[in-house]
């Protein structure tokens, strides 16, 4: 087993170096970051051509991409076009990402798959039928309607409803109440316990959107792959011999079924690094989707840079591991 990890390992640094040269090649060509500069006819030709020396624009290519990439393994991404130092920003946005699409994402996958699983063993009963017709119901829902609707429901509905219009209980506007009500005066707002319940009011709504687009996809998955193996040779031989059907589904063709699936999840948990874009606009969450929108806007390369290389690497990440996942349920995997 440890053979096999360190073979994937090992694959994983020259695809490395490939997405750094494309994802700085694409960059590169986006734009003029100093375009403004450039068509403003106050600025003298002077300070431009400071600006372009700052940022690396007065270097061929090649040189740039070796300044930026040497600097990058030790964890520096340079500035962005305010000055500013880019990993800073980038590791706030990933931090806001990552508290709400982790969540959304593992309960999507423990009920997704749970009742994929119930789908099939229970085919054409009425739970298969209320399952199938909500989670294509759900599928087919674009993520906008859904996160719009609940933002609407949340806001205006529920928190009428509680009468806490003025004060609402279910925020649909930031990852966090901002200024924080943490004051000396209001010591009950400060702490672990007021911290946990301001992130829960706020990422309620965003979470439950996440959730139930990304739950339906995977029940869906997990169905039609448990149907597979629940009808495979070796599942009708291990039924043959008098296994238990509990040790049957669990043993032979849960574990089976788990391979396709697990690709799915490791795309995707590699993918959302990269943010909900849609969702954290509406909600308006600063995180990593709305700062690549800004990044693109603004026409800034290294923000664009950082964002991009750190999807890459989540990318590559979650794909060794789904390697590695396919190891533990197949053994024969790891041992071709």
């Amino acid at each position: 087993m440890l053979r096999f990890a360190l073979r994937r390992l090992l694959i994983a640094i020259p695809l490395l170096v490939v997405a750094s040269i494309l994802v700085f090649v694409l960059v590169v060509n986006t734009g003029d970051p100093l375009e403004d500069m450039r068509t403003n006819p106050r600025i003298p030709k002077g300070q431009i051509a400071l600006q372009e020396h700052k940022l690396g624009l007065d270097q061929p290519v090649t040189v740039r991409y070796w300044r930026w990439v040497s600097k990058a393994v030790h964890g520096d991404f340079g500035k962005d076009n305010k000055d500013r130092p880019v990993w800073p920003q980038v590791k706030r946005a990933l931090f806001v990402t990552l508290r709400l699409v982790l969540l959304a994402q593992i309960i999507a996958v423990l009920i997704g798959v749970t009742i994929g699983v119930i789908s099939a063993v229970r085919q054409y009963s009425w739970f298969d039928y209320a399952a199938t017709g909500i989670s294509f119901f759900l599928f087919s829902m674009p993520i906008v309607a859904v996160a719009a609707f609940l933002r609407y429901i949340g806001a205006l509905r529920v928190n009428e409803w509680l009468g806490r219009t003025k004060n609402p209980l279910i925020k649909v506007q930031g990852d966090r109440t901002f200024p924080s009500k943490c004051t000396p005066n209001n010591p009950g707002a400060c702490g672990l316990r007021a911290g946990l319940y301001d992130f829960a009011t706020h990422a309620l709504l965003p979470t439950l959107a996440l959730l139930l687009i990304t739950y339906a996809g995977y029940s869906r998955f997990q169905r039609a792959s448990m149907l597979e193996t629940l009808s495979s040779d070796y599942t009708r031989t291990a039924r043959a011999k008098g296994i238990t059907e509990r040790r049957v589904i669990m043993r032979h063709a849960f574990r089976n079924s788990l391979i396709p699936v697990t690709t799915i999840m490791a795309l995707d948990f590699g993918a959302i690094i990269g943010g909900a874009i849609i969702t954290e606009t509406i909600f308006e969450w600063r995180g990593m989707g709305r700062l690549l929108i800004d990044s693109i806007n603004k026409i800034d390369p290294n923000i664009l840079l950082c964002w991009l290389m750190i999807t890459a690497t989540c990318v590559i990440v979650f794909n060794i591991i789904a390697d590695l996942l396919y190891a533990v349920l197949d053994p024969r995997i790891r041992l071709g």
